[in-house]
């Protein structure tokens, strides 16, 4: 009976120490949040958005007509200045002597030709007398055309004298900003060397690249919406102007140009801005457009993770049809309405308990 109390005592003992040494079950991990899109939620107008630069429609390098030593430069890079104004003013002393030089030999050859004017008539009056032969009349008249022809020449070249001594003073061929200067007192220039760039703040655009594959998506005179990279917040309505008929050769990317139609003074030369094209997209029914961060591979195999109805992560593998800049077309394997993670799809595991966070339509 002692014995049986004893094995009594001894197995609660070892109950007691069994329960004592087991471990406290581990709370389950809580689901970790996943970024997720509903697939087939998008627009039927797709929108291509690219970045691009802000340029004026037209800019000018300006220069002087002739040669000379800069004394004198009247602006700087990023001064507003008006259609006709002095920018820049030469050395003008050679010009002014030469001008000079020019009035001088116009009135020479005007008492030349004012004496040939006289000497004619009297030559005329004595053949008609006369006392002379034709021959000899015919020396004078030969000579009077010929100080008539050198009245001309001098006169031409005094004008041209003249004009240098304007060219001297380089002045604002259109209303605009200064955007660079490449001379400085003191330098000399040659004739046609750049030496001020003016651009018309006026007419304003934004200059994109389009890539070969997107081409269609572009046609002349179509609106776009235009965003500056430094305010976000504000949208300008842009019109397409020129597209480049030809593509880079070495990127094979079309140049494309944008005018900002309500372009406002927050818009300034030089900024980074997108630009949204809106065109309607050729895409088949049953190809759906999803984020490029959707998709990964599994064995050589593209596939997506698509969050069921009791948010668990699970693998599907798609075709994947065109790769575009704004995401992939899949053209099976996914439908309409699915939820699909587009965000740190390799790290997730199948049957994994997710939280969906919505994302933004691609």
């Amino acid at each position: 009976m002692q014995n049986q109390r004893m094995k009594n005592i001894l197995l609660a003992f070892v109950c007691t120490l069994l329960i004592a040494c087991e471990k406290a079950p581990v709370p389950p991990q809580p689901p970790r949040p996943a970024l997720v899109m509903v697939v087939g939620e998008k627009a039927e107008m797709s929108a291509m958005a690219l970045v691009g630069e802000v340029r004026p429609r037209y800019e000018s390098s300006q220069g002087f007509r002739v040669s000379g030593k800069v004394i004198e430069r009247k602006v700087d890079v990023g001064a507003h200045v008006r259609k006709g104004q002095v920018i820049a003013r030469l050395d003008a002393t050679d010009a002014n002597l030469k001008a000079t030089a020019s009035l001088a030999d116009v009135r020479a050859a005007e008492a030349s030709y004012a004496l040939a004017v006289s000497e004619v008539e009297r030559q005329r009056q004595l053949f008609a007398k006369k006392f002379i032969s034709a021959s000899a009349l015919d020396i004078r008249e030969t000579e009077l055309k010929s100080a008539k022809a050198r009245l001309a020449q001098v006169k031409a070249q005094a004008n041209v004298s003249s004009n240098q001594t304007q060219y001297a003073n380089l002045t604002a061929d259109r209303d605009g900003v200064v955007t660079m200067i490449r001379a400085e007192p003191g330098q000399v220039v040659d004739i046609g060397e750049a030496v001020v760039q003016i651009a018309n703040t006026n007419e304003v655009e934004v200059l994109v690249s389009v890539p070969e594959s997107r081409m269609t998506e572009v046609k002349l005179h179509a609106a776009a919406v235009v965003k500056m990279w430094a305010n976000q917040q504000k949208t300008y309505v842009g019109i397409v102007r020129e597209i480049a008929p030809a593509a880079d050769s070495a990127t094979r990317i079309f140049n494309v140009r944008v005018t900002i139609k309500d372009a406002d003074d927050a818009v300034k030369l030089g900024m980074t801005a997108g630009v949204k094209f809106i065109q309607p997209v050729t895409q088949l029914d049953s190809e759906l457009l999803i984020p490029t961060s959707a998709l990964t591979e599994m064995n050589g195999k593209k596939m997506v993770w698509v969050i069921d109805a009791e948010n668990r992560a699970q693998p599907r593998l798609v075709v994947a049809g065109q790769f575009r800049e704004d995401g992939v077309l899949i053209v099976s394997g996914l439908q309409a309405g699915e939820r699909i993670a587009v965000a740190g799809v390799h790290t997730l595991i199948k049957n994994q308990p997710v939280k969906p966070v919505v994302s933004a339509l691609p």
